[in-house]
């Protein structure tokens, strides 16, 4: 026999444990099906451990979508200062890193701990180590999985992405939606290292740099991150990259200014009287390893002063506006969160529910709405869950 509930959810992290608590709370029977041996597992990795909750200064223009509006309303009718109280209300003692950013004192098991209390106090079931292998509209919808058969009149997509396919993450999200019909958005790996497109496929020159980091100012798609970068064996990687590989697809470019506090007539004015190598000047703002292998790369070995006017432009212009083809990034392995997914023209945005079929709601990182790096994809989670909490 089927079990019956008035809501199913698939998927126990951030979204679906959210949403779920929220239509507990508001008198709906609710089941939460985890394919995984255990709930939150991202939620558990994230920011090192102490899992970047939200960020104070969540809005519509931090996530990218096709429809860049359609995040607006969730996120008014549940902003961070509400969840910031519900993390006070749990006693979990927290801290602002940088940039508006919400850390937890101790573990990201607090995170976890509160969404799994507050789904018990709702009066929600939820049962992990669940596979679905099958999904049905009838009369509402129906279930079969590796743990019986459900039946429910709102059925909730909370699945994730592609992101971390190594904690269990799949493409099932979209393969629900392309059963309804319901169109997608050419998912890519968001918040990703990149490894830019050389010229002749040439290697990486910047091998030996790896693990140093830099402050610069990134810019792709009309947004700048002013944030550090980090070298890595194979390309660019920090958080002033992660952000701009969301604006940023293979074949498009990013720039780097790697001195954004300093005036770029000036540099060159002033590298006109420098009468040793250009690694000698850079020296005065970079680490000795980088200032040799930047200058080797785009100046010729001559005492500055003595250099062509061009190829002191040359170097100043690769500080200051270094113009870097995106080529491959290091994929979902790697990747943050997914840009990408079901199109938000297909939902409603006060309540994610599918137009098209009525009773089927897409929330989290499924949804063609992804955040900047910094608490906001969490912050986008809890306010989509809370929507369709509201709706089912």
């Amino acid at each position: 026999m089927s079990r019956r509930f008035d809501v199913i959810i698939i998927g126990a992290g951030g979204a679906g444990l959210f949403c779920a608590m929220t239509a507990g709370r508001h008198g709906r029977t609710v089941v939460v099906l985890e394919h995984n041996d255990r709930i939150g597992k991202k939620i558990l990795i994230s920011g090192g451990g102490r899992c970047n909750f939200t960020n104070l200064d969540a809005g519509p223009d931090n996530y990218i979508s096709n429809n860049r509006h359609f995040c607006r309303s969730a996120l008014s009718r549940y902003p961070a200062g509400e969840f910031i109280e519900l993390v006070r209300k749990h006693g979990i003692e927290f801290y602002e890193k940088t940039l508006g950013q919400l850390f937890c004192k101790l573990s990201s098991r607090q995170i976890v701990g509160l969404l799994e209390d507050e789904c018990r106090d709702a009066g929600v079931e939820i049962i992990s180590d669940c596979k679905v292998d099958s999904l049905e509209e009838g009369k509402g919808f129906q279930l079969q999985t590796s743990r019986g058969d459900f039946e429910c009149e709102s059925l909730v997509i909370a699945t994730g992405a592609l992101s971390f396919p190594q904690l269990g993450a799949t493409d099932f999200g979209y393969r629900i939606a392309e059963q309804f019909k319901v169109p997608i958005i050419e998912p890519r790996p968001g918040l990703v290292p990149i490894i830019p497109r050389l010229e002749d496929d040439a290697t990486w020159p910047f091998i030996k740099l790896t693990g140093i980091s830099i402050d610069c100012i990134a810019s792709a798609g009309g947004k700048t991150f002013h944030e550090n970068l980090l070298f890595t064996h194979r390309g660019l990687s920090g958080p002033a990259i992660l952000q701009v590989s969301n604006y940023c697809a293979d074949g498009e470019f990013f720039t780097l200014n790697l001195l954004p506090n300093l005036n770029p007539e000036q540099l060159l004015e002033d590298s006109r009287h420098f009468r040793e190598t250009s690694d000698r000047w850079l020296e005065q703002w970079f680490p000795k390893r980088f200032a040799y292998a930047f200058a080797k790369q785009f100046s010729p070995c001559t005492p500055m002063a003595q250099m062509k006017q061009t190829d002191r432009e040359r170097l100043v212009q690769h500080l200051c506006e270094w113009k870097l083809l995106a080529g491959k990034t290091e994929g979902y392995a790697k990747a943050e969160v997914t840009v990408g997914g079901v199109d938000t023209d297909a939902l409603s945005s006060k309540t994610m529910e599918c137009r098209a079929v009525p009773g089927l709601y897409f929330i989290g990182e499924v949804v063609d709405v992804t955040g900047w790096l910094g608490g906001y994809n969490f912050q986008w989670a809890w306010a989509s869950g809370h929507a369709a909490g509201q709706s089912v």
